[in-house]
């Protein structure tokens, strides 16, 4: 992804960051689904990665499912990882008291990076959590990639991100404006995203969808909620201005025609996966190592 993209999404969840929570009910719920999913899996993580944490609604789940484990929290947003802290961390004269009496309890780090671009040793997390972020990655599998270095040997990756119907509703109210700008954001399908997991070094991934539907009173709450989560529209082809009043007009109509039982619908397609990094016989550049055992000659 170029940089000023990114720059527009991590301005974006800057934004968001200090009303995030309250419009965040799709996140939420998928956090809770995303873990419990971790009940089918045998882990004991000495270090679990939040990547993508937001204001860290996620880290009580994971903290009470690993309580031994050290938390890393990653987010491409100061601002939500100030959130996070907030919520979840200690202040600084509170942590010496609270490792006697709690020892796990204090043992939050906040890292304020890319998930493209990951400044983490290699084979330093036992657990990648992601839940609703990695729809955001210009280069998906440039970021598996990224993920599967930093996963120790046999750890797991288990995330959550959107599929093509995402937003449908609303794609198909501004394709009828036909004026050639990208208005919603374009999400890949499981089956691709199961190929990329492949090719950035996972084995056996299993991949999982459902469908969503939050309902609205009007078009103008829809985008109020999207507004509040961040989910602007990041492409290339996005309207620079503010749209006109026939547009805006033509756009309710539009969307006005999935109306049911007096609520209009926004429908989410949520993806489940997870894989395993496997052994690594793999350097970082793709050359792959192979264990020769050179028999012993025999003394006469």
């Amino acid at each position: 992804m170029d940089k000023p993209l990114k720059q527009a999404i991590r301005a974006s969840f800057e934004r968001a960051a200090p009303d995030y929570d309250a419009a965040a009910v799709l996140q939420k719920e998928v956090a809770r689904r995303l873990d419990e999913r971790l009940e089918m899996m045998k882990l004991a993580p000495a270090t679990v990665l939040d990547a993508g944490c937001g204001t860290g609604f996620g880290i009580p789940l994971l903290r009470a499912r690993f309580p031994a484990a050290r938390m890393l929290a990653v987010d491409l947003a100061h601002g939500m990882l100030r959130e996070t802290l907030a919520r979840h961390g200690h202040p600084e004269g509170w942590r010496g008291l609270l490792s006697r009496l709690a020892p796990h309890a204090s043992r939050l780090a906040p890292v304020c990076a890319d998930l493209e671009r990951l400044p983490l040793k290699a084979d330093s997390v036992d657990l990648l959590w992601s839940n609703l972020t990695l729809q955001w990655m210009g280069d998906l599998e440039a970021t598996f990639k990224g993920l599967h270095r930093v996963v120790r040997p046999e750890g797991l990756l288990m995330f959550s991100t959107f599929g093509p119907d995402t937003l449908k509703e609303l794609r198909n109210a501004f394709a009828g404006l036909d004026d050639g700008h990208g208005h919603v954001n374009r999400f890949i399908d499981m089956h691709d995203i199961g190929d990329l997991l492949v090719h950035a070094g996972f084995t056996s991934p299993v991949m999982e969808m459902e469908c969503l539907t939050l309902t609205y009173a009007d078009l103008p709450a829809v985008l109020r909620d999207l507004k509040a989560i961040g989910a602007h529209t990041v492409l290339d082809r996005r309207r620079a201005g503010l749209m006109g009043k026939s547009a805006w007009r033509r756009l309710t109509e539009n969307y006005e025609r999935f109306r049911r039982e007096g609520r209009l619908p926004a429908t989410f397609e949520v993806i489940y996966g997870h894989a395993w990094a496997g052994r690594k016989d793999r350097l970082e550049d793709g050359r792959q190592v192979i264990e020769m055992k050179i028999p012993q000659r025999r003394r006469s």
